[in-house]
Order: structure tokens, then C-alpha cells, then sequence
């Protein structure tokens, strides 16, 4: 039993410093996103995708991170964590398309790497139950 819950409590601390993280990696692009900053922009349009897609996304990812963080709603969990996946998976293939160098794609593989430990590591009480009839 004690083993149990210490694998629980260690399964509980890496969920939180990943999602944190992802939150974190995730509202700050979602920022400058917004912003239209040019750096930013100029990566976007470099991708061959339209400005406008900025705001879109920077929405998306802004409401994610509160449907992630937020206890409950564990369906909307699920679709908040597969658009961080088809974004940031978008994102690292879009960089590899275009030839990118390693140091524009790492900041995608890596909030990418941070969505699906955040989400390989939720607690059950996050996790949709599925039962056998």
C-alpha cells in the first residue's frame, strides 16, 4: 500500500512540473502570438501559413491551458491535450518541411515533449474511466 502511494505522489509531482511547464511554454508563444510580434511573425509567414492563423492559434492555446489546468471537464481535457498535439506535432513537421535549422524547431519538439508527459503522467482523477460492458 505504501508503495502505492508513493508511486501515486511521484506520478502526481511529475504531471504537475510538466504541465506547468507546458502551461507556461504554451501561454507565452499563445502571447506573442497575439502580439503579432515580429519575430514571430516572421517565422509564421517563413512556414508558409497566414498571419491571421496567429490568432487563432494563440486563442486555442490560451484556452487549453485553462481547460488543462482546471479540475473536471475531463472530456474537454482530452480535445484541449489533442490540439496541443496536432499543433505542436504541426508545428515541429512545418519546421522540418521548410528546413529549418535545429535551434527554430527544438522550441516545438520540446513543448511537444512537455503535452505528452503532461498527459502520459495525469492523475485518474484527470484521466477519463472507461468501463468494460
Amino acid at each position: 500500500m505504501e508503495t502505492s502511494n508513493r508511486s501515486e505522489k511521484r506520478t502526481k509531482i511529475i504531471y504537475w512540473i510538466f504541465t506547468l511547464w507546458m502551461a507556461l511554454g504554451m501561454v507565452s508563444t499563445a502571447i506573442v502570438q497575439l502580439m503579432k510580434n515580429k519575430d514571430e511573425l516572421a517565422n509564421f509567414t517563413n512556414l508558409g501559413y497566414p498571419a491571421y492563423l496567429m490568432t487563432i492559434i494563440g486563442v486555442w492555446k490560451i484556452l487549453g491551458v485553462i481547460t488543462i489546468l482546471i479540475p473536471k471537464r475531463l472530456l474537454l481535457k482530452e480535445w484541449a491535450y489533442a490540439g496541443f498535439f496536432f499543433v505542436m506535432s504541426g508545428a515541429v513537421i512545418s519546421h522540418l518541411i521548410v528546413g529549418d535549422p535545429a535551434a527554430r524547431t527544438l522550441p516545438a519538439v520540446l513543448l511537444l515533449v512537455l503535452v505528452l508527459i503532461s498527459w502520459y503522467f495525469r492523475p485518474a482523477n484527470r484521466k477519463i474511466a472507461f468501463t468494460n460492458h
